[in-house]
């Protein structure tokens, strides 16, 4: 069974909407609430015109209350422009530096020759 912290991060299936915000079933089969104001960055008048019933969606955990209730956002769980780059950044050196590794070991083949 999966332990669910605030500040992490889990997929989570939308098993409905409200006016005020969507359910999300967790892994853990816990039920939290993603309320209107962290469905998007953009304004949201309606919950239905962004996610459905059904939808797998990605989120983050606000908080846990004492009473049990689990407050989620979506907004928060994206992907920030920052990781985005810093992703790419990492897997641009990875590559370049397995390109050279390749070269360098084609050119050793070479002179033994």
């Amino acid at each position: 069974m999966v332990h669910i912290m605030p500040g992490e991060f889990y997929e989570g299936v939308v098993i409905g909407t409200a006016k005020f915000g969507a359910f999300i079933e967790l892994p853990s089969g816990e039920v939290g609430l993603v309320h209107i104001s962290e469905v998007s960055e953009d304004y949201v008048r309606d919950v239905d015109t962004v996610i459905k019933k059904g939808d797998k969606i990605r989120v983050k955990v606000l908080s846990i209350k004492n009473d049990g209730k689990i407050e989620l956002s979506i907004k928060q769980a994206a992907i920030s422009f920052e990781d985005k780059m810093n992703i790419f950044k990492k897997q641009s050196e990875e590559r370049l530096l397995d390109l050279k590794r390749n070269l360098e070991s084609k050119r050793k083949g070479k002179r033994q020759k």
